[in-house]
């Protein structure tokens, strides 16, 4: 499923309306907006692009090693 996620994010980057890949993937627009949010760049670490998802990740292992304390 992340594969089609990133597909679709990268179909709507190359300048596909999310109108047109809602109604071709049968996924709301909104979950596709969801998605763009999520996969979309949201900063630079060491040369490597960091998104969303990355930082959520991130929260949860920092959450996991906090609690082992």
């Amino acid at each position: 499923m992340k594969i089609l996620k990133k597909m679709v994010v990268n179909l709507y980057k190359s300048g596909e309306v999310v109108r047109s890949l809602s109604s071709e993937y049968g996924v709301s627009e909104v979950t596709i907006y969801k998605w763009i949010k999520k996969f979309s760049p949201v900063g630079e670490i060491d040369d490597k692009v960091v998104t969303q998802a990355d930082l959520q990740k991130l929260q949860k292992v920092k959450k996991l090693l906090e609690n082992m304390e």
